[in-house]
This record gives structure tokens, C-alpha cells and sequence, in this order.
């Protein structure tokens, strides 16, 4: 039988906002909501890689069970966002240079196909969605968490109108992991410019039906984030380090 949901006893933790607030007792169920929050908390680095996360300090924060709490650690660590280190309990993933590297080809592979099959296959009303997808990354380009947000939007048309069920699947296990990537990439100056240059670039040729030119521009965006990021965080180094300091 699962303990009762702790009550919070008023005071945050120190170093950390108290979050029970943004956790209802209606609409989704507690542990999906418990999971939506500690991811986000991970992806927008309020959780920063490598900091422990511990049941007791959650568990006041968020105002729940230590079994909820629990239940949440074990999925995060199925997407790779949690490690489970003996004796020291669970922290926030960091990302290994490789798992980076791997992380990013992988994207670029999946987001040129989806964008082949967007152009060869899309409606005309999902081109305009994405075109209209496009403007709000414009709009975004001075706002780095707002910018994040169009981009999931953008991406979120531009693997429905691939039609492409199981490149969407595959993004998607990966997605909290390349948010935190990603956001990392984008704190580099003039990255964000660059990026809306780039996804600019994906509608273009999505809009001439050029299945070829759209694929290598999806895919050159995502090496690009990927290049902006190692060299932010000292890429040239890389085969020496052990961790990417995300």
C-alpha cells in the first residue's frame, strides 16, 4: 500500500523553490504530474547536471510521497535524466561527451528524414502550420526560453505533417535530453539568430517541395547547434574529458 501524499510543512528547502503549488490534485494523475515537473525542472537547468536530488528535500518541495517521489526517479532514469549512483542515491544526468555527440547525430539523421518525408508528403494546410510555426520562432529570437518553446512547436508540426510515426516515437524518448542540449546551445551568443536563419531555411525548401534541400537543412541545423555547443563548452577538448558540463 503506497504511503499517504506528505503535507508540506510550509517552508522550502534551502537553494530551492518550494513547488507544490504547481502540482493540482485533479486532472492528470499526481505521479504523471510529479514527472512533468522534475523533468522540466531538469531541461530549463533549474536542476543543474550532476546535482543530487534528494527524496527528502523533493518530497518537502513538491509536497508528495516519498513513493511518488521514487516512482517519478525511476522514469526519469529510463530517459536518461537521472543516475542512480550507489551509496549516493540519484542526481541529474551528465551527459558524457559521447552520449552528446550521439545524441546530436542521431537528431540530425531523424530531423533530415522528417523533413524529406514533411515536404514530399505534407498537406498544403500543414505547410502553412509550419510557415505559421516559423513566424513564432522569429518572433522568439530575442528570448531564449520563448525561442525553446516555438522551436518545440515548430517541431511538433514538422514531425505530424512527416507522417512518420516511428521518427516521431524516437524523437520523442530522446527529447528531454536534447532540451538540455539544446539549451545550452542557444545561451551562446548569436546562436539564436542563427537558428531562426536555419529553421527559416528547413521552410524554404519545404515550400519548393525540394525533399533533398529540405533533409540537409534540418540536418545542418541540428550540427550546427551541435558545433556551437562543444565549441561553447571547450569542444576541442573533448577526447579528454570524461563529462559535458551541460
Amino acid at each position: 500500500m503506497s504511503e499517504p501524499e506528505a503535507a508540506v510543512d510550509g517552508a522550502a528547502v534551502e537553494g530551492g523553490a518550494d513547488l507544490a503549488g504547481q502540482v493540482a490534485r485533479v486532472a492528470a494523475p499526481l505521479r504523471e504530474q510529479v514527472l512533468d515537473l522534475l523533468r522540466r525542472e531538469i531541461v530549463e537547468m533549474r536542476l543543474r547536471p550532476g546535482q543530487r536530488l534528494v527524496e527528502r528535500e523533493l518530497i518537502q518541495r513538491i509536497g508528495v510521497s516519498r513513493t511518488t517521489i521514487r516512482e517519478a526517479l525511476r522514469e526519469l532514469a529510463a530517459e536518461g535524466l537521472v543516475t542512480t549512483i550507489p551509496q549516493k542515491g540519484a542526481i541529474v544526468a551528465v551527459p558524457s561527451w559521447r552520449e552528446a555527440e550521439e545524441v546530436y547525430e542521431v537528431r540530425a539523421l531523424l530531423e533530415g528524414a522528417a523533413a524529406r518525408e514533411f515536404a514530399e508528403r505534407a498537406t498544403e494546410a500543414q505547410v502553412a502550420a509550419l510557415r505559421g510555426a516559423l513566424v513564432l520562432v522569429e518572433q522568439s529570437e530575442n528570448d531564449s526560453e520563448a525561442l525553446l518553446n516555438a522551436k518545440d512547436a515548430f517541431y511538433r508540426v514538422l514531425f505530424e505533417g512527416s507522417g512518420n510515426t516511428t521518427i516521431r516515437q524516437i524523437i520523442e524518448s530522446l527529447q528531454a535530453r536534447v532540451a538540455v542540449l539544446r539549451a545550452s546551445s542557444l545561451r551562446a551568443p548569436n546562436r539564436p539568430k542563427q537558428s531562426v536563419v536555419e529553421i527559416r531555411a528547413i521552410v524554404e525548401a519545404i515550400e519548393r517541395r525540394d525533399g533533398d534541400a529540405a533533409a540537409e537543412a534540418a540536418s545542418h541545423h541540428v550540427r550546427q547547434a551541435s558545433h556551437t555547443l562543444f565549441t561553447q563548452i571547450g569542444g576541442e577538448a573533448a577526447p579528454a574529458a570524461e563529462h559535458l558540463d551541460a
